[in-house]
């Protein structure tokens, strides 16, 4: 039966995808890859994770200083930052169903908790855990498990990216992957998700067949 339900924040919950490609380009110059032009936008949301990073040349290395840089510069724009169109009504309805929702995310905690705030969702979620590492939300969402002494079939995660994908594969939990975020509906498909949805309110019909 399941109990709780696990959201990506950034571009899942939140709409910062145009704000985190102006970060990002403006630190470009600073540690060396190169910036995406807006003729380009279409054709990197059409790529893996991974593949991004490779095209980007940035090395390995460099790419915890980066992740940092950019939370802490989003940090001075999460005010200005609004919800996904239709995420906040279906998170309601979620919420007044008796899930358990909560964000696991590699953006910072503080970054989250200023937006949930702003936006008036902070009750709605009963937990938010936040990790460093880009490709480390396994060892988040299994740590989130355990603590809250929850089974994979107990719980479900919603993410807008082909990591959110794989995290969920890797936690041998199910997983909606959404197509209003970063990564378009073609590649997400490409990655199988458990089920591929394109607008908050089929959220309320995928989780009625969960029960």
């Amino acid at each position: 039966m399941l109990k709780a339900i696990i959201f990506d924040f950034d571009g899942t919950v939140a709409d910062t995808f145009d704000t985190i490609v102006a970060i990002s380009n403006r630190l470009a110059l600073e540690f060396g890859y190169k910036q995406a032009a807006p003729e380009e936008i279409e054709q990197i949301r059409n790529l893996s994770s991974r593949e991004i990073i490779r095209q980007s040349g940035v090395s390995i290395f460099k790419l915890p200083f980066i992740l940092r840089r950019l939370k802490n510069e989003l940090n001075n724009e999460i005010s200005r930052l609004n919800p996904l169109p239709g995420i906040d009504e279906a998170l309601s309805e979620l919420k007044m169903q008796g899930y358990r929702l909560g964000i696991i995310t590699s953006n910072d905690r503080e970054n989250v908790m200023l937006f949930m705030e702003k936006n008036k969702l902070q009750e709605l979620f009963d937990f938010i855990y936040s990790g460093a590492n880009i490709f480390g939300k396994s060892r988040v969402i299994n740590r989130f498990l355990k603590q809250a002494n929850l089974t994979p079939e107990e719980v479900i995660y919603v993410g807008d990216e082909t990591r959110d994908i794989e995290a969920a594969k890797r936690s041998q939990i199910k997983m909606i992957a959404v197509s209003w975020g970063f990564n378009s509906k073609t590649v997400l498909a490409e990655h199988n998700p458990d089920f591929l949805i394109h607008h908050p309110n089929e959220l309320i019909q995928v989780i009625s067949t969960l029960r």
